[in-house]
């Protein structure tokens, strides 16, 4: 559906879930607070304008890459989407760069063939319907991704969760059974167990810059909270890591969660 109130605007729904929001005229237009996150982690991680290689996990409509592509001109990035029509309805209706490879195929399968140490930055963003499928959730499917990325690189997974959390700590304490560095980072009213709505979890053998990232965060129209050490150990306090033998998919939204004029 065009944006009525913003030429170059176009919102993908797929039954009746807001997916992707694309500005065919600035790319840097970013309208889901969420993509707002995951692009303030790729300008916080390397210096403005620096090429770099990304693995998405899960392509909709490809905001993110667009983002990429614009910001960081040179960069090699591959898509993996499972839905084969949504992806040539996507290319026929809001064509992507140069620079933007995109295949059919299931999240995980891709990535178990994916070359050892080949991305800088691994974004995971796949829902079916509404729901992270189970398959994603695991430290197997985190062991995958650790060994795609290149020393130092970075993984960032889009969740969502509402109260009491029980999904979005799970996720977390198995992040940290994977990555040495992690963090999460949600609206406030989502981090105290309030409402239903966005985790970002982002994982690295690496420092995270979240001095910088926070800086970001904050300044945002819609400001989120970063919760690291310290902070994300208590919230994952007494819970175990998901493994492949009782992965569940992520909880229903809330009715009403989502509504599309």
């Amino acid at each position: 559906m065009p944006d009525l109130d913003h030429d170059g605007g176009w919102l993908l729904t797929l039954d009746g879930t807001p997916q992707s929001y694309v500005d065919l005229a600035d790319p840097t237009h970013l309208e889901f607070e969420y993509v707002q996150r995951l692009a303030h982690l790729a300008d916080a991680l390397a210096p403005a304008g620096q090429p770099v290689t990304a693995l998405h996990l899960g392509g909709g409509a490809l905001t993110l890459p667009r983002y990429l592509a614009a910001t960081r001109p040179g960069s090699r990035q591959r898509a993996v989407e499972v839905d084969g029509p949504l992806v040539r309805f996507v290319q026929q209706q809001l064509p992507w760069p140069d620079g933007i490879e995109v295949t059919v195929g299931d999240a995980r399968a891709a990535l178990a063939e994916a070359p050892a140490g080949s991305a800088d930055l691994l974004v995971a963003d796949v829902f079916r319907g509404s729901r992270t499928p189970a398959h994603l959730t695991t430290v197997e499917f985190l062991a995958l991704a650790a060994a795609a990325l290149r020393p130092g690189g970075c993984y960032a997974a889009n969740l969502a969760d509402g109260p009491p959390l029980a999904f979005a700590r799970a996720q977390a304490a198995t992040l940290r059974a994977v990555f040495p560095h992690t963090c999460l980072i949600a609206e406030p009213s989502v981090l105290r167990g309030r409402r239903y709505g966005n985790v970002l979890l982002v994982g690295s053998t690496a420092e995270l810059p979240v001095e910088e990232l926070s800086r970001r965060l904050a300044a945002d129209p819609f400001p989120a909270r970063l919760a690291d050490r310290a902070e994300l150990a208590a919230l994952v306090r007494g819970v175990a890591p998901v493994t492949d033998d009782r992965a569940e998919d992520s909880p229903p939204p809330p009715e009403g969660a989502f509504s599309v004029g």
